[in-house]
């Protein structure tokens, strides 16, 4: 690795560390990355090197979710020099960033439309770790793909069955029952088909802080994944929360969510925008709810980088006979081809 950067310079000027521990991460994942920070803090100056991949560890700030750093990763994953394999430590689950349990369930199955798929390709859970002191783990390990796909994806269908999991850590076993039981008394009313997972992790596997939550995901006759999740305060922080009530809300929040619709969730709208920028040159569709606030800002950043510009069309509730507005994302690909890709 040739990046250089400044360590201790870094931790003094990031007030935040998590962007820290950010800039370090990127940096193992490539190689030849020129990185220089100046003296106030106020620039940042980056030369990106070959995205190189590889077995690699890193331990994440624990004032930012890891889903804040496998966002990232989960976009440049498919196109590294060599697999990626990496064992990131961290907070698992937070109220900020989208937690590792909603990305396993609804970015693993996103990537696969893309064509990046196989048994390499997943993401799994060792350790749970609450805010604020973590101590969780987690392995993410991605295959790499020469081209991506283009997806016609418009219709995301009628829901079939709704799955979750109920976590809790370093606090009775009783909790995530008792957030189960609250969730079904409304989802029941809705539809049959629901199974809601208890995980209770004891011991090393619990991390440093207690802590519970819960994570529901909603899937259509389409394949289609929409996702909602909440997590308990962090220890020391704001008023307790009763687990009866965390279930309820989580329960209102997937509601909305499948309310919202679309063919993705609002967590994974900048990364299936992002693929389709980046797929062959053949036009991709993909049939959005509302777009997030961090989504139009990504469009905003997609034309800066990529100079490509979606068509965008809204669909109105009468049309789409269900929930509310929709958008519909048209692009043509710029044809992006993983040069690095070894070739066997």
């Amino acid at each position: 690795m040739e990046a250089q950067i400044n360590i201790s310079i870094v931790n003094c000027l990031f007030t935040w560390n998590f962007e820290a521990s950010f800039i370090r991460l990127i940096d193992k994942v490539t190689n030849g990355s020129r990185i220089e920070i100046n003296q106030t803090g106020t620039t940042l100056y980056y030369q990106p090197g070959l995205l190189y991949g590889g077995s690699l560890e890193h331990d994440c700030s624990p004032s930012r979710s890891i889903g804040y750093y496998l966002e990232s990763l989960l976009c440049l994953a498919p196109f590294m020099k060599h697999p990626l394999k990496i064992v990131l430590r961290g907070v698992t689950n937070d109220q900020v960033d989208p937690s590792v349990d909603v990305l396993k369930v609804t970015a693993l199955p996103l990537l696969k439309k893309f064509g990046v798929d196989g048994e390499s390709l997943e993401i799994k859970i060792n350790r749970r770790g609450m805010p604020p002191k973590g101590g969780g783990e987690i392995l993410f390990a991605c295959p790499v793909r020469k081209v991506l796909q283009p997806i016609h994806f418009t219709d995301p269908g009628k829901i079939k069955r709704i799955r979750g999991t109920a976590y809790s850590v370093r606090v009775s076993p009783q909790m995530a029952n008792r957030m189960v039981e609250s969730a079904r008394s409304i989802l029941n009313k809705l539809l049959p088909d629901i199974y809601i997972y208890t995980d209770h992790m004891k011991g090393v596997s619990s991390g440093k802080s207690p802590g519970f939550g819960m994570c529901l995901t909603a899937e259509t006759i389409n394949g289609t994944i929409l996702s909602a999740e909440l997590a308990s305060n962090p220890q020391g922080q704001g008023a307790a929360v009763l687990p009866e009530e965390l279930g309820q809300n989580c329960a209102k929040l997937l509601l909305e969510e499948v309310y919202r619709g679309g063919c993705v969730d609002s967590t994974n709208q900048s990364l299936a925008l992002l693929l389709m920028t980046l797929g062959q040159r053949d036009v991709s569709k993909v049939l959005l709810g509302p777009l997030s606030p961090y989504t139009i800002e990504f469009l905003r950043h997609l034309r800066s980088f990529f100079q490509i510009m979606f068509k965008i069309e809204t669909k109105t509730p009468e049309e789409e006979h269900m929930g509310g507005e929709k958008v519909l994302m048209t692009c043509v690909g710029i044809g992006f081809s993983n040069l690095s890709k070894t070739i066997r």
